[in-house]
């Protein structure tokens, strides 16, 4: 499984940006996603999750409510969009896919990884 995230780029503080991940086959339907981050000097931090089909969901206290995670099956894409965004988001933000069809927080339970799209938000 190969996975493309897209839509990381430069923005003010208070916008948006919506980021997508496609996964290179239909399966990926039977498998929980995540985002993550990590910025630089950091440790990459567990961002979002969403499971096989959508009626679960979690967030890290520092996005909720500013971040929704969501996918698209039929497209093979999961999705993040990003409101309200703060200087403290910039970080480089990767897509994964879950071993399983759930998520979890820790990054060991994935076994697929996108390539990450830089994210920057000035202040």
């Amino acid at each position: 499984v190969q996975l493309q995230a897209s839509g990381g780029g430069l923005v003010q503080a208070g916008g948006s940006l919506r980021l997508s991940c496609e996964a290179s086959r239909r399966t990926f339907s039977n498998n929980g996603m995540g985002w993550f981050r990590q910025a630089p000097g950091k440790e990459r931090e567990f961002v979002s999750g969403i499971n096989w089909r959508s009626d679960s969901t979690d967030y890290a206290d520092s996005v909720k409510g500013r971040f929704t995670i969501s996918r698209d099956n039929a497209r093979s894409t999961v999705y993040l969009q990003m409101n309200s965004l703060k200087p403290e988001d910039t970080a480089v933000y990767y897509c994964a896919a879950h071993r399983g069809a759930w998520f979890s927080q820790d990054p060991q339970g994935y076994r697929y990884w996108g390539q990450g799209t830089q994210v920057t938000v000035s202040s």
